[in-house]
Order: C-alpha cells, then structure tokens, then sequence
C-alpha cells in the first residue's frame, strides 16, 4: 500500500472517530414508537419528573410558546430514545430550543439549539448554560429535574429580556471566585503603592505601572461578571470591599517591611 493511500485511510479514519465522538444522542437513531399519542412538549423517557412536575412543566412550556413564539421542548432519555423522530414529533425549526438530558453522561444537559436563538444568546451562553446546570455538582444538590427546569428558567428570562450575552444569576463558586480575584488586585494595588521615599505617602506612579494587571484582576475578574449576572448590590459591595481590604494590607505589610528596609539602607549610606 503506497504512502497516499495509507495518509487516506487514516484520513478517513479520523473523520470516522470525530463523528462519532460529537453525535448528538437525540439524533443517533429514530425510534417513532417511544413517541407519545398525545401533542405535549415534554417526553420522559427516563422519568425525572413527577406527574404533577411534568403537568406544571408542560403548562408553562406552552404558554412560553403561545406568548412569544419560542419553542421549548424537552427530551429526557436513559436507555433508549426516538431520535430523529421528534424533529418531526415537533416539528423543530430555528425557533425551537430542544433540552436533552441523560443521566449517564458526565453532564447530564445537551441542547439543539435553533439558529434563531443565537442572534439573542451567542454560543458561549449555551456553553456557560451546560456547564453551570448540567455538572454533577448542581445534579447532586438540585436534582436532575431541577437541573432541567432551571435551566428552562434561565433561558425563558433571556427571552424576556429580549436577550443575553451570559446566563443570569450569580452562583456561589463564581462569586467566591470574583471576590478572590479583587482582593488579590487589591494586594497588587497595596503594594504597588507602598512610599518609595520618605516624602511620599503613595507611589502613584507604581500603581499606574501595574495598573493593567490589577485593574483587570479587580475590573474585569472581580467586577464585570457580577455586574452582567445579577442586578444586586451585595456582591459588588462584597468584592469592592475586599479589593481595599488587600490593598490597605498589602500597602501597610510593604510599608512595614519592604519600606522601612528601604529607608534604612538610605539612612546609611
């Protein structure tokens, strides 16, 4: 077998393992028999939802739809599921957002997402959307029904609000996260500030020098995902606080040590 055509098998190959390592597992077979009889936007094959959730969810789920257009559909499967037979079950077009989950997988949420929605929520939000309701964290604590619904929830105040470029709400880990970050570009700010000299009270122009790096730990780490996630103060307030508490700290520690070794040295010589 000559070069080309080894290069061609392994080509082939490669595409062979690529597909099948992203096919969607609502459309690797089509079963119609696991179809309901009934028109209802909800199929729950792996029974996450009680008969009065499911009832609720349904409900809501058309009123979304008789209210702005937005179909939101919901698949849940475990062993077996219909495949392709729900497109025409649906009837899913660019409008249409369907919800898959299957406990097995590492994250129990995949999304077919209608081109339509994607003029009001970019990629990334479907990402974020995945990894925030979906990871077997939020399951344990939540549940699997409640990891379906509040994503639901999450994309219905999008289509409220006319749209989002991140998925509201503010959880804990992320907070925790944004407020370590100020306060550590609180420290980098305190220390870059620290007196130099004995006739200066902060070093201005250190801080101007280091700015980049803590004004993106404070501004763009610490602050811009709280203010694009939730409208409430508490948090912001949290994370400004921090950010002076490191740099009034970190100014004083440098100011005690750094400085006056500084200081001493000049006193010498």
């Amino acid at each position: 077998m000559g070069a080309h055509h080894i290069r061609s098998l392994w080509a082939a190959l490669l595409v062979l393992v690529v597909s099948l390592g992203v096919a969607h597992p609502a459309t690797a077979y089509d079963n119609p028999d696991l179809l309901p009889d009934h028109p209802t936007p909800i199929i729950d094959l792996a029974r996450l939802f009680s008969d009065q959730q499911r009832a609720n969810l349904e409900d809501e789920l058309n009123k979304v739809e008789q209210e702005t257009g937005w179909k939101l559909r919901v698949l849940t499967q475990y062993e077996q599921t219909p495949g392709l037979a729900v497109r025409e079950f649906w009837g899913l077009d660019e409008t249409s957002l369907l919800v898959v989950a299957d406990p097995r997988g590492g994250n129990i949420l995949n999304f077919n997402v209608g081109d339509a929605y994607f003029a009001m929520m970019p990629r990334t939000y479907w990402v974020e959307l995945q990894t925030r309701f979906g990871n077997q964290y939020y399951v344990k604590d939540h549940g699997e029904d409640g990891a379906v619904t509040d994503a639901l929830n999450a994309v219905e105040i999008c289509l409220e609000r006319g749209g989002c470029q991140v998925v509201p709400g503010l959880p804990m880990e992320q907070w925790l996260w944004t407020l370590t970050t100020s306060i550590f570009g609180g420290v980098i700010a305190g220390f870059a500030g620290y007196p130099r000299k004995e006739e200066q009270t902060i070093a201005w122009s250190w801080m101007l020098l280091l700015s980049p790096l803590w004004l993106m730990l404070f501004g763009v780490f610490g602050i811009a995902p709280v203010i694009t996630r939730t409208s409430e103060i508490l948090p912001l307030l949290r994370n400004t606080l921090g950010f002076l508490a490191g740099g009034v700290a970190a100014y004083l520690i440098a100011q005690q040590t750094v400085g006056r070794r500084l200081s001493n040295q000049d006193n010498e010589s």
